[in-house]
Parts: structure tokens; sequence; C-alpha cells
């Protein structure tokens, strides 16, 4: 059931206050002795309390999309861009929890009112240190980071709704127990899913909503994850779930807080847009109030009632402190700061206890790099360390070796192009009459990197390096498909649900084909372009394809890879790619780059 109040911060924490008690005789007598010494007027000032001031400044802290990543991000994952004053940009290292939690305490120095928010997919897709051990690491440490209150995300559903409460309530895993031997004692803070509910009962499955309180400012908090989820999870992680709309679910939960006299309010939204400038602290307000972002969130916030004074958002990894009119007219700050912990938003929310709502005129709002230039917090040091120690066995085996970064970033990228060879690779391992793999590139987390780390020599590919790249766990599946089905595939690629932000899947070697990006819808895809090992794809053929379980569920917006005939399920995916490159890399003879020349772009 929704709360109304909780207990401070400071005493969810476990932080105790001491109290003794004094003679009541003793007390007395001092006290009429200072009143006999002290003049009328001093008496009277010593007996009134000073009236607290109208506005009191909130300090907001909020991050979003962290996804387990506990130690410091690698390659272009660990870096933001800063625009100079002069227009040049820079690049700057940063992520990790232990500069993190660094930044956050010297952050709410000198802030009594202060309260620390997050906007969902805390866990899931995480580096193996916590995807290993069911992101238990991720949500021991956000105890430790004082999280107040986050909204849950798509990534929160990884592994379904059951595992999702054992995140915040506790207990050991069913099949995998306890770690260490010690019971997983859960979230700390309220995971909110205000538009998750469950099908049988029509009730949200967490927590719709939250309040917190600081003498007498109370906020309420809202969370919600993007209607879509179903769309970028698998089947299974949402069975038994129904996902409603967030501007409709947020506008409930705004006149429930304020039947109970919570004015000011806050929505966590795990939905976001994408700023015109890559540049963390680049000012999207510039062209024109809410001109410089785009995307889902500008709609929901356009709708989103008057009523929720600050937007805190995610999802699509950009950073942006913006602000979009609300229904009314009126400006409203909405917020993300990027992803994997680089940065963190600081947000002053001015409370009117004349209102008890937030006067928004005051509201300034900024993000933070999480440079590691700071001190390492200690706690978080340990915490690393000792959940290292446990996945080292097998976080530090040798899978393959590379001759240089294998970057995963780009309409076709080298690492989704490895990825699709492995898979068809294993395929034929599986079906000698597998023709193409198809991987979807929201599956390809990170990249490779050549360089060293710790003990591992350059280009050496260890299985905590492969677990980064593909934590999913989903399974190779094999699928039949007609060639005038494969040609749509590759067409809703850029049409129906992915029209307005394409989804390029990532081809094995062999399949080539041209992108128009001066067309418009399907027509993008260039049908007479398309080619299988230098032939035309023949309509009436049937075709087997290699692609992961999540994709064979017409996952990400492809229906037509759910239409499959003649499933075989393989392996992990993961295991797959270990496969391949044991058997085609080694030190004396590692894997390059492939080059990404199967999609020819035309712009």
């Amino acid at each position: 059931m929704p709360a109304t109040s909780q207990p401070q911060p400071s005493d969810r924490r476990g932080r105790r206050r001491t109290y003794r008690l004094v003679a009541a005789s003793a007390v007395l007598a001092t006290a009429g002795a200072l009143a006999a010494a002290l003049p009328a007027d001093a008496h009277e000032a010593k007996h009134s309390k000073p009236r607290p001031s109208r506005y009191q400044d909130v300090q907001l802290l909020s991050f979003n999309d962290l996804h387990g990543n506990l130690e410091p991000p690698s390659g272009s994952s660990g870096r933001v861009t800063e625009l100079q004053a002069d227009g040049t940009t820079k690049t700057i290292d940063a992520g990790g929890v232990e500069y993190l939690a660094t930044h956050l305490r010297e952050a709410r120095k000198g802030n009594a009112y202060s309260v620390t928010a997050a906007g969902g997919d805390m866990v899931g897709a995480s580096p193996l240190i916590s995807g290993l051990f069911h992101d238990e690491p991720t949500i021991e440490a956000l105890n430790k980071l004082d999280l107040d209150v986050t909204s849950v995300g798509n990534h929160e559903f990884d592994e379904g709704a059951r595992e999702l409460g054992r995140l915040q309530n506790g207990g050991c895993h069913p099949t995998d127990g306890c770690y260490n031997g010690k019971k997983f004692r859960g979230a700390d803070f309220p995971y909110l899913a205000a538009n998750v509910l469950n099908e049988k009962s029509g009730k949200p499955i967490l927590k719709p909503y939250w309040v917190w309180k600081k003498k007498d400012v109370k906020i309420g908090f809202i969370g919600v994850t993007l209607e879509d989820t179903p769309g970028v999870v698998s089947a299974e992680g949402v069975k038994g779930l129904k996902f409603k709309d967030e501007v409709e679910t947020i506008n409930k939960y705004a006149k429930v807080l304020q039947k109970q006299g919570v004015k000011s309010i806050v929505a966590l939204i795990h939905e976001g847009g994408l700023p015109a400038s890559g540049a963390y602290n680049y000012n999207c307000d510039s062209p024109g109030t809410g001109a410089g972002i785009s995307g889902p969130i500008v709609d929901i916030a356009k709708n989103v009632t008057p009523a929720v004074d600050a937007l805190v958002t995610g999802h699509t990894h950009a950073a942006y402190a913006c602000t979009i009119p609300d229904p009314s007219g009126k400006p409203r700050t909405v917020t993300s700061a990027a992803s994997f912990g680089r940065l963190y938003t600081d947000t002053t929310l001015t409370y009117d206890r004349y209102t008890g709502d937030i006067a928004r005129t005051a509201v300034k709002s900024a993000n933070h790099v999480v440079t590691r230039t700071v001190a390492k917090a200690p706690d978080m040091t340990e915490l690393i360390s000792r959940w290292n120690t446990l996945a080292a066995p097998i976080g530090n085996r040798a899978i393959g070796h590379i001759t240089a970064d294998v970057p995963s970033t780009g309409t076709e990228s080298p690492m989704g192009d490895l990825i699709a060879d492995a898979q068809l690779w294993y395929g034929k391992k599986l079906d000698a009459d597998t023709d193409l793999a198809l991987m979807n590139p929201g599956g390809v987390r990170a990249g490779l990197t050549y360089a060293a780390k710790g003990a591992e020599g350059d280009g050496v590919v260890t299985y905590a390096e492969g677990f980064t790249v593909q934590p999913f766990s989903n399974t190779v599946n094999l699928q039949n498909f007609t060639g005038a089905q494969l040609i749509q595939v590759l067409k809703e690629q850029v049409s129906g649900t992915n029209a307005s932000a394409p989804k390029i899947l990532q081809p094995s070697a062999n399949l080539t084909y041209t992108l128009d990006l001066t067309k418009a819808g399907a027509d993008r895809v260039v049908t007479d372009s398309i080619k299988l090992n230098g032939a035309a794809i023949d309509p009436a053929a049937t075709y087997r394809v290699s692609t992961n379980s999540f994709l064979a569920g017409g996952g990400d917006g492809f229906p037509t890879l759910g239409q499959g005939t003649n499933d075989l399920v393989g392996a992990d995916d993961l295991s797959a790619l270990e496969q391949y490159m044991l058997a085609n890399s080694s030190a004396a003879g590692p894997l390059a780059p492939p080059a990404t020349n199967r999609i020819t772009i035309v712009q």
C-alpha cells in the first residue's frame, strides 16, 4: 500500500539519537536562577522562538541509469563531453561509485534539507561485479550512497517482478542462495512503480509514491517507467504485468498527494529525451524554452499536470537540465544525468511554507561531473574489493585476444558486427544450414578495450569484459523466415515503432545492404541492395536466421522476427561469443575489429 509518511532519512539509515534524563528539580532550579538573573527584555527574548522564514531551499540530488556500474566505466562509456567557453569541447573521465559517493557527500555538506532520488535502471545490464550476483552489490552500494527513492526502469524487470521484489525487500536468491552465507537485506529506499500493475489485481506491484519529510517541509515523489517497457524487455520479464500511460498515472497520483496535503511533487520518470548537444553542460534552453531537446519526454512534460514541480528522467542516457512548459505554459525543470554514474544533478527546489508548494521561479538545476580526481570513498572501495574477490575466479578467465579496441558506437559498430559473426558461427555449429545472424544494437552494452586492466595483458579479453558486453543471458535462437519476411525485418529497423528512432540491426559479414537516410520510413532500406553472400534475397526462398531470444520474441519493434518457424534454442549469447573468440583468436593470432562496411549509409 502507498505510504503517506515515512521516517526521516536519518532514522531510516539506522542512526540513533540518545537522550539523557535529568532530574526535574535540578532543571527547574537552574531555569529559575537564570530567569532571575536576566533583565525583563532578555527574559522575553529567551523564551520566544524565531519564526522560520517563508522560503526553504531543498537540495534535490539525482542520477539515473547506473546499470550496476560500480567500477569506473571504461572507454567512451566512462567519459563525458564538456563544452568550453570558446565553443570547443573536451572529454573528461567520469564515473565509478567510489567517486560518486564522494561527490554526493560533498554536495550535501551545508544543506540541512537534502534528498537524493533516481530515475530508474539502477540495475540490469550490469558489469560482472554486480550482474553475476543478481545486482545485490549495487543495491548495497545505493544504500551506502543514502539514496532516498527511485523509480523503476525497464531493466529492473530483466529478471522479472519477483526478483525486483527481492531487491526491494531482501532475501537470498531462489537458485543461487546467499552469497558468503549472508542474507541479502534489500533496499533501504523505496522503488516506485506507479504505472506497473499486476494484471490480476490491477494494483501497482510496488509503492506508487513516497513522501519525503523534514520538519515542516514535505515533498511527494511519484515513480513511473516507460509505458513501452514490454517492447524493450523479454516477455518472461514482464509476464503478468501491465504498464500504464506515464502521464495518466502521474496525474492520477498527483491528485492523491494533493488530497493528503502534499503540494510539492517531483515525478521520477524512466523515459527521456535527446538534447541538441552531447555536452553535459549544454544550455538546452538557449534556442528557446524546450527547443533544445526532443524525444518522448517533451510530450510527457507538456502534459503532466502543473501540480508536479519537477521531472527527473532517464532511459536515453543523455545529459540535460532543461525547462519545458507545463500544460499551463509555465516553465518546469526536466533533468537527466546521462548514465553509469558519470554525472549527478543538483537541483534547488524553493519550498514556500505559506503555500506548501515549490516556488517555480526560484528552481535552478545543473549537472555536475563525477570526476575521478577526488578521493575515493573508503566504504565503496571495500565493497568493490569484497565483491571482486568473489567474482575473480570467473571474471579473470581469458576468453580471447584482440589487436585493438572494438568499439560499440556508430550506426554499425565493430562490436555489433563481432557479436553477429559469433552468432552466425555458433548457429552453424547447431545447424549447418544457418544462413545469417542479426544482433540488436541495444543488446551491445559496451565495447572491448585493448589496453591492460589490472593483471590482464594487453589484448586479452576476459570473461568479465565479455559479460559487460552481453550481460542479459539471452539464448541464441535459430528460426526460419521467408526472403520476404527477411526484407520486412530490415525495413522494420526504420519503420513502425522504430520510424522516429531507428534501431539498426548489426548484420553478420555475409549480409550487406544500403541505408538511404535521405528517404523516409521503410524506403530508407533499399530493397534491391540487400545481398546475402553477394546474391539478391529471393522473397520466396527460406532462410535460417540466428538471433538472440529477445529478438526472436519480436522485441525492439521487430514483430516479424517473432513469426519465425522451426525454432532451435542454443546456449546463452555470451557463451556463443566466448566459444567463437576461443576458436578464432589466440595470443599469437589475435582477432582484429571487424570493418564496418556491411551497411552502406547514404546521407
